[in-house]
């Protein structure tokens, strides 16, 4: 993350229904203008209430969010500058691609060509250009959802969330989707925040993972540092099935290079954000450590016991 002030602040906040048992409790997340943050956990661990809260559709007991510094617990839904979209995106079935997507600049009484024209540009983002005059029930379902993307991109949302977009969707679809919108983001620099219950979708298109239980954050990280160095058991059971070859780089795995005082002229070189299938390639030829290098020279290396240790992950010595 850069130095710069987060874009968006969460600052010991906390929910509670009727008094009842908080469902969050005292949440604190900072996150950086342009960043994607996957929050993971099962049903019941605060993700879409936390969601709610920073779009205004919920109210927080205790705590601040704060949207560049400035707190907005007060601040009506309309003038968050948030775009939200949900698992089921509930498009309007009389109504066309085009209106469907339209449908929020209408409320703010955008003219019609006006917004007919937003509505286009957005469904040419998510590529339905073509389709702007279909109803819904005309369109596949990773179709439709693309559809509740271009509507919450229409307003222009400085900030997109993501409650559980893809989870309906069947398995080759949902990795195009995660692809496609991974790029999109990314292209329009949307600061993004983004739930689920699958691990594998949280790494694939995730700058950091939040990890949730019973309403605050276990452990937040990169997904390498998530894999490598679960913070508990609750951690470890849910990154205990995923691979690592194309997840874990050699710069974690590394020892310095002067831990292996034998001669390296002729050992295989890799940088230092090569993953482990790479390294693994390099490996197999040679009785010699792959050694890792950074900007052209050599920091570190990984033998095959440390190659092996990288391959189970966090797994306790």
């Amino acid at each position: 993350m850069s130095e710069e002030r987060p874009l968006v602040r969460f600052e010991n906040v906390q929910k509670s229904y009727d008094g009842e048992i908080l469902v969050v409790k005292d949440f604190n997340l900072d996150v950086a203008k342009g960043e994607f943050v996957t929050m993971l956990g099962p049903s019941g661990s605060g993700k879409t209430t936390c969601l709610m809260m920073l779009a205004g559709f919920e109210p927080t007991t205790n705590g601040t969010i704060y949207l560049k510094d400035k707190p907005i617990n007060n601040v009506p839904p309309h003038k968050r500058g948030i775009g939200m979209v949900f698992q089921h995106m509930a498009l309007m079935p009389h109504r066309s691609v085009r209106d469907n997507v339209a449908y929020p600049l209408e409320i703010r009484k955008i003219s019609k060509s006006k917004r007919w024209a937003i509505s286009d540009h957005a469904l040419g983002l998510v590529d339905l250009t073509g389709y702007e005059d279909r109803l819904p029930k005309e369109l596949s379902g990773g179709m439709q959802q693309r559809v509740g993307i271009a509507r919450a991109l229409a307003s222009d949302p400085e900030i997109l969330l993501m409650d559980e977009p893809f989870s309906a969707l069947d398995p080759l679809i949902r990795l195009q989707l995660q692809d496609q919108f991974k790029a999109l983001v990314a292209q329009l620099k949307k600061t993004t925040l983004f739930i689920t219950h699958d691990l594998d979708e949280a790494i694939r298109i995730g700058h950091r993972i939040a990890i949730m239980k019973d309403g605050v954050i276990v452990q937040i990280g990169t997904p390498e540092d998530i894999v490598m160095n679960p913070v508990d058991d609750y951690v470890r059971e849910f990154v205990q099935g995923i691979s690592k070859l194309k997840l874990v780089k050699a710069h974690s795995i590394m020892e310095p290079i002067d831990s292996h005082p034998s001669p390296l002229d002729g050992a295989p070189r890799a940088d230092e954000s090569a993953d482990l299938d790479q390294l693994i390639d390099l490996a197999v030829g040679t009785d010699q450590p792959v050694v890792i290098t950074k900007g052209g020279v050599d920091v570190g290396v990984v033998t095959k016991p440390r190659l092996l240790r990288g391959i189970q992950g966090g797994k306790n010595d």
